[in-house]
């Protein structure tokens, strides 16, 4: 398990006041149909999420979405747009260690350019799913809007 196990999602009138500021992205990877959706497993909570993490100092959004892709499912993809940004005062994530995050984020379309979905130390799971699957499943509950925004296909990018 990765140094964020345990993640829980804490929610309270402007709680990010509590927390440090971080970027993070998620990637939005559909199928060669484009009917279904790329999720992974989570190890640390067994949840289902889209692939993304934490940008690290010295990359782009771009490069910090391809790299987490690649880290967590061996995929190498192409960020084609950007989906949305999603922020919240009144969220935060809380890992294991007592750290808190509130999370900017970034949601991008991404295509895949190469690579072998394989399984990572940060994944059990994986697999295509519709948006109509995805409804039953036990989502991450940030990423729930980002799928939904993505299946809305709009052209301008969202700001939640």
């Amino acid at each position: 398990m990765s140094e964020y196990s345990s993640m829980r999602i804490i929610t309270g009138q402007r709680i990010g006041r509590s927390a440090a500021l971080v970027a993070g992205c998620a990637a939005i990877i559909w199928d060669s149909a484009h009917e279904k959706i790329l999720l992974t497993r989570r190890s640390d909570n067994g949840r289902w999420c889209l692939p993304g993490g934490r940008m690290e100092a010295g990359e782009s959004a771009a490069e910090a979405c391809a790299r987490e892709v690649l880290e967590e499912t061996g995929l190498r993809v192409r960020v084609t747009r950007l989906i949305g940004i999603y922020t919240s005062p009144d969220m935060v994530l809380e890992y294991a260690d007592g750290n808190r995050f509130q999370i900017v984020a970034m949601s991008f379309e991404a295509e895949v350019v190469g690579g072998e979905l394989t399984l990572s130390s940060e994944t059990t799971e994986f697999g295509y799913f519709a948006p109509q699957q995805i409804k039953s499943m036990d989502l991450v509950e940030h990423h729930v809007q980002r799928i939904n925004d993505a299946v809305a296909n709009q052209t301008a990018a969202f700001v939640r």
